[in-house]
């Protein structure tokens, strides 16, 4: 009795391979025995559809976000749930497996809110929704998106925090969340991420002091010059340079203080994507500073 099941069983998984390999032939769907017990049936109908259904469950999650957002100007017109997948989707990219890759609507005219099925987009590289006027918070689950390279949602009205989430997102190298109504701390989870290259929150409401360690290290020079601050140390380390002391024809007891400002300058030189942001502090001096998390 076991050897007959087992070459049943044999018997039949080998027509099923064969069916398989026949699907793209409508004929081949009447090969199936009608005798075939309706195990093999659901087997059958489940190997055949089930990339439609990875599609169907990520073109959900699309359809979920375009019915968060109000859309004048039809952008989202090709939305249409009742396709097999987004993939012909307008603003939709996807890969050769038929997966969501690319959302593409910035400066669309959306308003509305993000959603947390956004974070069901696996293969998601892009996420790009610039200059709209998306407001709500950044969905946590957003942290999901493993192989996201791109983040960009400058240009709206988003509140609330940067999730720490966001630090699980080995594969970001683009980060811009700028001009926004953000607030709380910079996630120290962000340090983590080696991959990141970009950074601007500048135009939020942040607080804390901003890490320098990590991907922060790297951040250069822009506007910074701008800031009170900034030109206040210039002015003070030109007049402690200007004429060096007669007796010892050195800086004397000046040299730890220009020494201090050397080093606040250095560090007030990555702040380009940091400003306008009245209640952050920094950055830190590498454990002259503690990061502080305060900011309430």
């Amino acid at each position: 009795m076991f050897f007959a099941a087992i070459s049943k069983v044999d018997s039949t998984l080998e027509i099923l391979i064969q069916h398989k390999n026949l699907i793209s032939n409508r004929a081949a769907a009447t090969i199936i025995p009608m005798a075939a017990p309706i195990w093999v049936w659901a087997f059958y109908v489940a190997l055949t559809l089930f990339p439609s259904v990875l599609g169907n469950s990520e073109g959900d999650a699309l359809y979920t976000l375009r019915r968060s957002l109000s859309d004048p100007d039809n952008v989202l017109q090709s939305w249409d749930p009742t396709l097999v997948n987004p993939c012909t989707w307008f603003h939709i990219t996807c890969n050769q497996d038929n997966r969501v890759t690319r959302v593409d609507l910035g400066n669309s005219n959306l308003s509305g809110h993000l959603v947390p099925e956004l974070g069901k987009l696996e293969h998601l590289q892009y996420l790009e929704l610039y200059k709209n006027n998306i407001r709500g918070t950044i969905p946590t689950e957003l942290g999901n998106l493993k192989s996201l390279i791109s983040l960009d949602l400058y240009n709206n009205n988003i509140s609330g925090t940067i999730p720490p989430s966001l630090g699980k997102l080995k594969s970001l190298v683009f980060l811009r969340l700028n001009d926004n109504r953000l607030t709380g701390p910079i996630p120290r989870e962000l340090v983590g991420i080696s991959s990141l290259k970009v950074v601007d929150v500048s135009n939020n409401d942040l607080c804390g002091t901003i890490p320098t360690s990590g991907p922060f290290e790297h951040i250069p020079l822009n506007k910074f010059l701008k800031h009170a601050p900034l030109k206040t140390m210039l002015l003070e380390l030109f007049i402690l340079l200007k004429v060096p002391d007669s007796d010892t024809h050195g800086y004397g007891d000046r040299l730890p203080r220009i020494l201090q400002i050397l080093t606040d300058l250095k560090y007030c030189s990555k702040l380009y994507s940091f400003e306008e942001n009245p209640r952050l502090e920094g950055p830190e001096l590498l454990g002259l500073a503690s990061y502080d998390t305060n900011c309430s």
